[in-house]
């Protein structure tokens, strides 16, 4: 049978129904899954686990060593109970079990002797004050095998520690492991790494790596294994992106040139128009866009920024060059509040050269279409008119840009604007629209640490505009202890000056009103940390109802010190017109304090802002706090950030809130937001409900090991970019790339 074949036999088959069932609950199902069930860490028999780490409530386990073990008989309930004491030398955990006859809890008495080792699994819990497992699992070092020789070759190797169950422990799983791996040979497994690569990297086989991770005889056994099988990770995810580049650059396009830098053209008459002096970076971003568009193969880029530092004026002038050269482009925008916001800026920037056919429009010009959900009916089929006639060289929208009603005369650019918020059925429908496909320019503001830009968007190139436009006078942020009423009075005080002084406030709540069950909207707003119950960090559940926008904007209106202001509410339950309608009277001053939920993340540009409070920010991730702190500052007078929160100090909450206060640096808080989040978040687990696919790469540790992966592959599908080749590596790439670990490929 071929090396795959063995790998997908079902565990009843191998194992038995009754051995199988509790490991399929663990997600463990074929021979394969077991096989790449890695241990999560290695117990060595001398080496005693420190006891304080252990947490009430949690299924743990750990080794100790025996102190005692006593049975009684119980008085009050009747039967028998046996008593032990395990330690790791200074700390305590009793071991407690129940029975109706003492003789039952003889057999345990008699393994428990003082002086042995043991794993020790079960719930940790807390009886007196003292920690306690009750019918704990058990395995004694040297003692459980089946015969001497091997119990003293079990007392000197390392222990693997899998993840685990009450239902499946440890020592279960590796069993289970070894009824399996032993009779494997290397001609049953077909290795998806080429024997070059292998031997460039100074790697071993597959079967050597399984043996050398389940039942390691040394600790540099286990560690080169898991080095062989975290660079297969790697190796598998880098070649299906070399994969995907190579079929983008098979592929035709529409070669874009544009007009000639001088003129005549709509580029060279924005350029010549533009009150400000683009920055070096939009200028060098800006020219590896124009070459890329030049092409006849469509431009896969992703255009990161820090906030405020110009994206939109990069875009526009790619959208021109575009429409230069007879074609049109398209902006899709997550929400219509910020889909409005673009309208507004491009129309700004271009004056009246967006203004075709319009009284006081340019003599050469084009004309920018809006196509959201709530539309009227009159303005919907003069946008789609607009679009499906060319007339309109840009279009601007919303997921309504993504119904079937709509047609381009000539798509030629899709920008997607923090495409993150598109799945991947949505992003394709857009692109498919055009007859030859498009090129892409996918942009964000939230700064990708260079491992997960190539871990993530492989498949793109990126462009990174680091500084930020003159005239801008950056923010400064402060914590803000929530339950100090001086400091809320002093927060509010200084929020009046600034009105005083003829500038704008934010206020951002996590949720609409208090009568909400969850905190996060499922409208416009997203990437919310946590619900209202359980912490997603670890931390004990809220038990403060978090502030709401109907709740803060009414006691606001009440306040002495905000007598007079104009207060205003945003969320996503408004109707968009509404939603327009409020941030264009905030935009002119009419709305001079705006209470608000995170609707206002990304994209909304009021110069006049100046300060925002965030309420209950230990409950919003890193790059959402950096995002939401990017509204303010934006003009000439510098911004202020006030962060209210409760986190008790060292939890990651505290963690995430303390780092926005020392840096403004964007890609600091990248690194730092990913040390703190799951893996599996940064390829999009959370997203699509599943875990993360990688088992033991992690993107910021394992940068060399991502790079010479990504070299490696890349030399590979050069050579054979179907991989005609290597059936073993396509199986892998099918196998990995199952329909939720392809979510984060397909974004872009």
């Amino acid at each position: 049978m071929s090396g795959p074949d063995r790998l997908t036999e079902p565990l009843s088959a191998v194992l038995g129904p009754r051995t199988a069932a509790p490991l399929a609950k663990l997600g463990l199902e074929s021979t394969g899954d077991l096989l790449r069930h890695y241990p999560r860490r290695y117990s060595e028999p001398g080496r005693l686990t420190d006891l304080s780490s252990v947490v009430v409530g949690e299924h743990v386990t750990v080794m100790a060593e025996v102190r005692q073990a006593t049975v009684r008989q119980m008085r009050s309930r009747g039967g028998a109970m046996l008593q032990a004491v395990v330690t790791d030398g200074r700390r305590s955990l009793s071991l407690t079990f129940f029975a109706k006859r003492a003789g039952v809890l003889n057999l345990h008495e008699h393994r428990l002797r003082p002086g042995r080792v043991g794993l020790f699994t079960g719930v940790a819990s807390l009886y007196r004050g003292e920690l306690q497992l009750t019918h704990p699992d058990y395995q004694i070092v040297g003692v459980d095998a089946d015969d001497e020789a091997a119990a003293l070759v079990e007392a000197t190797r390392p222990i693997p520690i899998y993840p685990a169950s009450a239902a499946v422990p440890t020592w279960r799983i590796a069993k289970a492991v070894r009824t399996v791996l032993d009779p494997l040979t290397p001609d049953d497994l077909v290795d998806p790494l080429p024997p070059a690569v292998r031997s460039r990297r100074g790697l071993v086989d597959l079967h050597q790596a399984l043996r050398d991770v389940h039942e390691p005889f040394t600790d540099a056994e286990w560690r080169r294994g898991q080095q062989r099988l975290r660079f297969e990770e790697a190796f598998v995810l880098q070649a299906a992106l070399a994969r995907r580049r190579a079929q983008v650059a098979a592929t035709d396009a529409v070669a874009r040139r544009g007009a000639p830098p001088e003129g005549p053209g709509l580029l060279p008459d924005l350029d010549a128009a533009l009150p400000f002096t683009l920055t070096a970076g939009q200028r060098e971003v800006g020219e590896q866009i124009a070459a890329d568009l030049a092409r006849s193969h469509p431009m896969q880029r992703l255009l990161q920024g820090e906030v405020g530092s110009g994206k939109t004026v990069v875009a526009l002038r790619a959208m021109l060059q575009v429409v230069d050269s007879g074609g049109q482009a398209a902006l899709l925008a997550p929400t219509e509040v910020l889909a409005a916001q673009h309208l507004r800026t491009l129309r700004a920037l271009l004056g009246p050269l967006g203004e075709q056919g319009m009284l006081g429009g340019a003599d050469r010009a084009t004309r920018i279409a809006l196509l959201t959900g709530s539309q009227s009916t009159a303005a919907r089929r003069e946008a789609l008119l607009d679009a499906a006639s060319g007339r309109a060289g840009i279009v601007v929208g919303t997921h309504a840009l993504l119904g079937e009603k709509v047609q381009f005369a000539d798509l030629g650019l899709v920008v997607v604007d923090e495409q993150h918020r598109f799945g991947v059925e949505q992003r394709d429908t857009l692109r498919n629209r055009a007859g030859t496909p498009p090129h892409l320019l996918v942009m964000t503001a939230t700064p990708i640490p260079r491992t997960v830009a190539m871990t993530v968007f492989g498949d793109l190139e990126v462009s990174t505009l680091t500084e930020v436009p003159a005239g801008r006078s950056g923010v400064v942020t402060h914590l803000v202890p929530s339950q100090n009423p001086a400091w809320t009075t002093r927060t509010w005080q200084r929020i009046r000056e600034e009105i005083d002084a003829g500038h704008r406030a934010y206020v951002v709540c996590a949720r609409i009103s208090l009568d909400d069950a969850t905190v996060q909207e499922a409208t416009d707003d997203a990437d919310l940390l946590v619900l209202t119950g359980d912490g997603d960090d670890g931390e004990q559940p809220l038990r403060r109802p978090l502030r709401a926008v109907l709740e803060v904007a009414d006691e606001l209106a009440a306040l002495p010190a905000l007598a007079g202001v104009s207060i205003g509410v945003l969320h996503g339950r408004l109707p968009a017109g509404e939603k327009d309608e409020v941030m264009t009277r905030f935009a002119t001053g009419d709305v001079q304090l705006l209470v608000s939920t995170t609707v206002i993340e990304v994209g909304v540009d009021v110069p006049e802002a100046t300060v925002m409070v965030v309420l209950d920010a230990d409950r919003f991730g890193l790059s959402q706090l950096h995002q939401l702190r990017g509204r303010v500052g934006r003009g000439a007078a510098p911004g202020l950030c006030l962060l209210f929160s409760d986190a008790p100090a060292g939890s990651d909450a505290s963690t995430r809130v303390q780092t926005l206060v020392e840096t403004t640096d964007g890609f600091r808080l990248a690194a730092v937001d990913l040390e703190l989040r799951r893996e599996g978040d940064v390829l999009g687990a959370s997203q699509s409900g599943g875990a993360s696919s990688l088992r033991l790469l992690r993107v910021v540790r394992d940068a060399e090991v991502i790079a010479q992966a990504r070299a490696d592959s890349a030399l590979l599908i050069d050579e054979d970019p179907g991989l005609d080749g290597w059936p073993a590596l396509r199986h892998a790439i099918a196998g990995w790339l199952d329909p939720a670990r392809e979510e984060f490929l397909e974004r872009t």
